[in-house]
């Protein structure tokens, strides 16, 4: 028995469809009970704020947020006993709003972007609210160091990993969860993933984008760009179209940034693939045992992995028109 819901955070690492000769494989952040990978930070934020002695159960928290991180911290200020004010940009979805608010979250919408909202909380927290900081709270990086990182180091078991690629938004998820990957795999590239409109790491400059989740139009102080090799843009359209074939065709329901990343993965896949592996496949539920290895002794231990973060559930996004039938 959990002592608390908090307790129940954490994620399955999948199979997907790969390319011949490689491994695709994704952490499906949707199984936390906040439904996405910010559940993570939210929660080791007002931990740490808690032993630092910064805030209590009862005190006033106000947090900037195009949704997620909003609805882990709503998730966590219930079970600990906090009042929350969440600042998001009025473009973002009306699901993330509505589970926000049943959390029992006062939301505030502002027009404009991240920065907008940033600023609006800055303003809440002049009249005394708390703010914890995603984009420079070094709580946020350590959270995905030792929840995410460690989840995949142990799900992954005798494999390496060649590549683990992510969108970036805080920074926070591909900067602790790539420095405790590259502590265990010191050859694995790290693959960073931005809106093709918004691409600030690719080109220096901010645009606008309708990419929910990704690409906040600023490098935040999250991010450690030492620790990544490389940098691919997507396009929203592309995103959304990922999205409707890994529900239609895998069975898998994810958002814009998910599709992003899933798109990347298959590039870096095709890249690696190694043609004179058979590779196995990992057993499923309709199998009555593990796989025989191919002729040769090839195991699954020997094909190329590259490893990716599906962000959060589709049904974030449904009143966008995302899955909408065509």
């Amino acid at each position: 028995m959990k002592g608390s819901i908090l307790e129940t955070i954490g994620s399955p690492l999948v199979q997907v469809d790969s390319p011949e000769g490689v491994t695709v494989a994704a952490k499906v952040e949707s199984f936390n009970p906040g439904g996405s990978a910010k559940d993570r930070p939210a929660l080791e934020m007002v931990r740490a704020a808690e032993r630092e002695g910064l805030i209590e159960p009862g005190d006033w928290l106000v947090e900037p947020t195009s949704g997620n991180t909003g609805i882990g911290l709503a998730l966590v200020a219930a079970a600990r006993g906090y009042d929350l004010t969440i600042v998001m940009p009025a473009s973002k979805s009306e699901e993330r709003r509505r589970v926000m608010a049943a959390y029992g979250a006062e939301l505030e919408l502002v027009e404009g972007e991240m920065d907008d909202a940033r600023a609006r909380a800055d303003e809440l927290e002049a009249e005394g609210a708390v703010q914890l900081g995603q984009f420079e709270n070094p709580a946020n990086p350590r959270a995905h160091y030792r929840t995410t990182g460690e989840e995949i180091v142990e799900q992954v078991g005798d494999r390496e990993i060649d590549a683990f690629v992510a969108g970036v938004g805080t920074g926070g998820t591909i900067s602790g969860t790539g420095k405790r990957l590259r502590e265990e795999f010191p050859e694995m590239d790290i693959v960073a993933v931005e809106p093709e409109r918004n691409a600030v790491l690719s080109t220096g400059e901010s645009g606008n984008d309708d990419f929910q989740g990704m690409g906040p139009g600023f490098v935040s102080e999250n991010l450690d760009r030492d620790l990544i090799d490389r940098v691919e843009t997507v396009r929203l359209e592309d995103a959304e179209d990922e999205c409707r074939r890994l529900a239609r065709k895998e069975g898998v329901l994810v958002g814009q940034s998910s599709g992003a990343t899933s798109l990347v993965s298959q590039r870096v896949a095709d890249e690696i693939a190694d043609p004179t592996q058979d590779c196995p496949d990992v057993p499923d539920v309709f199998e009555n045992r593990a796989t025989p290895e191919p002729d040769g002794g090839q195991s699954t231990e020997d094909c190329p992995l590259v490893v990716t973060v599906f962000w959060d559930s589709g049904e974030r996004y449904l009143s966008t028109g995302l899955f909408d039938v065509e």
